[in-house]
C-alpha cells in the first residue's frame, strides 16, 4: 500500500468512520514552501458544543457561543494556536500557553510539557495533545506530544513525544484525543496517523470538515504558514456563528 493509500485509508477509517475522535491536530505541508496546522474540536455535551473558534491576529482561541450555557470554562476555553518568530504552536488546552511561555524563557517544547498532566476530567482523563513547527533552521522540524493517564494508576501521566521525519508534500501527521466513542472514552493509542494534506487551505478545510461526524463536530481551523516569509493566516469553520 502506498503512502497516499495509507493516508486516505486513515482519513476514512480513523476520522470519517469514527463518530468521536474528539479533538485533533494535523501538521503537514501541501507544497515545499507551505505548511498547515489543522485543529478541530468536537463535543457531545451542551457545554462542549457551546464553543466556536475566534481568530485574533495570529492567535486561534475558543470562545463560548452563549455565556448563559457556560458551566465550566476550565478545559474548553483556551488559546489553541500561538506563535513566536519561526515557531508555531497548537494544542487542545491551556498547555498552548505553557509551551509559549517556556519557549520565551529559552526552554523547549518537551520542557514545557513535562510540567503538565492529562486533563483532570475523570473518568475519561482526556489526553493533552500538542504540536509545534520550528522553522528557524534550514530544515524545519515537527514535534508532537500526547500526555495520557497511566494505565496502572490514573493519578500519573505518561508523556509521549514524537519527532517524525520531515513531512513529504501532501501529507501530515495527526494525533487525536480518542480512538472513538465510549464511556469512558478510549484514549488515542499508537503512533501519529499519516493523513492527507492536499490542496488550498479552503480545500483542506472542506476535506476535514466533511470527514468529521456531523452531529459531534464543533469547529475546525486551518493555519497556513509560508516558509517564503514566515507569514501565517487562519481559516475557520464553526458549527455556531
Amino acid at each position: 500500500m502506498s503512502a497516499k493509500d495509507i493516508a486516505m485509508n486513515n482519513l476514512l477509517e480513523k476520522i470519517q468512520k469514527n463518530p468521536y475522535p474528539g479533538r485533533g491536530i494535523v501538521i503537514g505541508k501541501s507544497d515545499m514552501s507551505t505548511w498547515h496546522i489543522i485543529y478541530w474540536i468536537m463535543g457531545r455535551s451542551t457545554n462542549s458544543r457551546n464553543r466556536r473558534f475566534v481568530i485574533d491576529n495570529t492567535t486561534l482561541r475558543t470562545d463560548p457561543v452563549d455565556l448563559s450555557l457556560l458551566t465550566d470554562p476550565s478545559l474548553i476555553i483556551y488559546d489553541a494556536m500561538l506563535e513566536l518568530p519561526g515557531i508555531y504552536m497548537v494544542s487542545n488546552g491551556d498547555q498552548t500557553r505553557t509551551i509559549y511561555n517556556s519557549i520565551q524563557k529559552g526552554e523547549t517544547f518537551e520542557d514545557a510539557l513535562m510540567s503538565r498532566d492529562r486533563e483532570p476530567d475523570s473518568p475519561n482523563f482526556t489526553p493533552r495533545i500538542s504540536g509545534i513547527i520550528d522553522t528557524r533552521s534550514l530544515f524545519p522540524t515537527v514535534t508532537l506530544s500526547i500526555l495520557k493517564a497511566n494505565t496502572v494508576d490514573t493519578n500519573y501521566s505518561d508523556r509521549y513525544f514524537f519527532r517524525p521525519a520531515f513531512p513529504q508534500c501532501g501529507f501530515g501527521y495527526c494525533l487525536t484525543t480518542y480512538n472513538g466513542d465510549g464511556n469512558p472514552l478510549p484514549s488515542f493509542s499508537g503512533d501519529p496517523l499519516l493523513l492527507p494534506c492536499i490542496g488550498s487551505p479552503e480545500e483542506i478545510l472542506n476535506t476535514y470538515w466533511s470527514a468529521l461526524n456531523e452531529e459531534n463536530r464543533v469547529s475546525l481551523a486551518v493555519k497556513t504558514i509560508s516558509l517564503k516569509n514566515n507569514k501565517s493566516s487562519i481559516l475557520v469553520r464553526n458549527r455556531h456563528s
